[in-house]
């Protein structure tokens, strides 16, 4: 029998539940890491204990899925979800089961979930129960629905991205069938949610094969939420910058940033325009602001060279900020597909640093109201001589005094 190391925690819950005569597995996830030989990151607990005897066997409980049977059990200040062997009703919205009921039977508990790899069960009396071929699948690589494919997806379409998910994190095959059915069914992904959407497309992205991005487009997946990205691939061109993401950062701005300049040199589209494409579809997707306007700023020079000379890194820098440059280097390098040297762009990045020379208004020797004690007028006045004074600047650094910008805004005023 193959043994697995159950956390004392897990094993406490378990046994605790079978001395007061239910029965209590081990399910899910950490069932099929634990095979690998991977340490899972969380462990589920499925029982024949109803949620109210849960709750009666453990003194700390928290009602975190009641109406789906499920309670949080806390030990040693860590929670662990233990759910009620049940049977899912029907699925009339595509996503949630309509009902559920509890039922005493393990199996038919397991034969409700989504891919064989996550129908297994453990405990240390009776071993790993596997009644659908997880763990041959396991040793042959593949990710295979539960029973009827077709019917798994019809009831949840959101398994399709999962499908996707779990292909790119193991790095296995999909099942032929289960693939021919996701194929068919993927139009259905209009009834998942965008937040949903995007937690398994950036599962994917994030994984250690963010290259199976593509097995959207093969299922029919991506022109439901990414139409952009479908359309750029369609041209039948090798995705070279999408091949080469798992040698990014595994962070998701960059990955997300080097998808749509694929797509913006696919579709040879300008800066402002794929920065605006950016934008429309990261809403579109739910995304937090700080990603999507960390994305949107990389496509907005994503087709501007990066200068050495100090005169056009000023002039760079006064549209990037000294903080943002750093962050478009970086991003630059990432997707040079050949050795190109970024190092003298840096270099004189420092030194405009080192000699501390201003690239920006709030930088200028002189404020708004040094201006308005001269005479400069509010308003549209002060802001046209501010931007000629920092144009004056870019140029040349050393007219960064107050005395000289003073001088310089009153013969700009008596030019007016």
């Amino acid at each position: 029998m193959q043994r697995i190391h159950l956390p004392d925690e897990v094993r406490t819950i378990i046994e605790t539940l079978e001395k007061r005569g239910y029965e209590a597995y081990a399910v899910g996830g950490c069932v099929r890491d634990s095979v690998l030989g991977k340490t899972p990151k969380d462990w589920d607990i499925t029982t024949s204990a109803k949620p109210e005897e849960v709750k009666a066997v453990f003194p700390r409980c928290i009602d975190t899925g009641i109406q789906h049977g499920t309670v949080t059990v806390m030990l040693n200040g860590t929670g662990y979800e233990v759910t009620t062997f049940r049977v899912d009703g029907s699925y009339s919205d595509g996503r949630h089961p309509d009902s559920v009921s509890f039922t005493g039977l393990l199996s038919e508990d397991l034969k409700r979930r989504d891919f064989t790899i996550n129908a297994m069960a453990y405990n240390e009396r009776s071993g790993i129960t596997d009644l659908f071929g997880g763990i041959r699948d396991l040793e042959r690589g593949l990710v295979r629905a539960v029973g009827n494919p077709a019917e798994r997806f019809t009831e949840d379409a959101l398994r399709i991205l999962r499908l996707v998910r779990f292909s790119a994190r193991l790095d296995f095959d999909m099942e032929e069938e289960t693939f021919r059915a996701a194929r068919a069914l993927s139009p259905r992904l209009f009834l998942v949610s965008a937040e949903r959407i995007r937690d398994e497309w950036m599962k994917t992205l994030l994984s250690d094969h963010p290259e199976k991005i593509l097995l959207f487009e093969e299922l029919g997946a991506l022109r439901i939420f990414f139409p952009e990205l479908s359309e750029a691939l369609s041209g039948g061109k090798s995705p070279d910058p999408i091949l080469r993401l798992s040698s990014f950062p595994a962070d998701g701005v960059p990955r997300l940033a080097a998808v749509f300049d694929f797509i913006r040199q696919e579709g040879k589209l300008s800066a402002a325009s794929a920065k605006t494409l950016a934008d429309r579809r990261l809403r579109a997707l739910k995304y937090d602001n700080h990603t999507r306007e960390t994305v949107c700023f990389l496509m907005a020079f994503s087709d501007r060279s990066l200068p050495a000379s100090p005169k056009e890194l000023r002039s760079l820098l006064s549209e990037t900020g000294k903080d943002g440059f750093p962050l478009l280097l970086s991003f630059r390098r990432l997707l040079a597909e050949e050795e190109t040297d970024f190092d003298a762009a840096e270099r004189c990045f420092q030194g405009v640093l080192d000699r501390q020379e201003c690239t920006s208004v709030r930088e200028l020797a002189v404020n708004g109201n040094d201006l308005l004690s001269c005479g400069v007028k509010p308003g549209k006045e002060l802001g046209k001589i501010l931007k000629a004074l920092l144009l004056a600047v870019l140029e040349d650094p050393g007219l960064n005094t107050k005395e000289a910008l003073l001088t310089r805004a009153a013969e700009l005023r008596a030019d007016s």
